[in-house]
């Protein structure tokens, strides 16, 4: 799907998209706050633009920004993006149990996010499951299976 985009300015294209998109939302909410939208865009455009000299690098920031990271850093990000879930799922728990026991009317988009991080979760023991690429083994023998 990305493979007309360059591998260095996937990750900048990206981070400067998502960031736009948040500064739009504050000119369209308009008011007194419309300036956040400058706020926001200067710091994304130059972390964009950061990005991209930063992936021409040979370095391991550089692969990590330019889309181009080896085994181990690989590992290194999955980790990362599995302990950010555990915290949000741990966040959103204690939320709904605190909006729970104060009676507060707030306590739907904890579980919102606490259902979002599970349904994740779940569709994600579905689809990378050993089970879904079939027995290692034969249940008879123990033996592999023959190719």
């Amino acid at each position: 799907m990305t493979t007309w985009i360059r591998p260095r300015l996937r990750k900048p294209l990206v981070l400067a998209l998502a960031g736009t998109l948040l500064a739009a939302s504050w000119i369209v909410r308009g008011g007194a706050t419309w300036w956040f939208c400058i706020a926001i865009e200067i710091p994304v455009l130059v972390q964009a633009v950061t990005m991209y000299v930063r992936a021409g690098q040979d370095s391991d920031e550089g692969a990590l920004a330019g889309s181009r990271a080896d085994e181990r850093q690989q590992q290194i990000g999955l980790r990362s993006r599995a302990l950010a879930g555990r915290a949000m799922t741990a966040v959103a728990l204690a939320g709904l149990i605190a909006a729970i026991a104060v009676h507060g009317n707030w306590w739907w988009p904890f579980l919102v996010i606490l259902a979002a991080g599970s349904v994740g979760y779940l569709f994600g023991l579905s689809a990378y499951s050993v089970g879904a690429e079939g027995a290692a083994t034969e249940p008879d023998t123990g033996y592999p299976a023959p190719l």
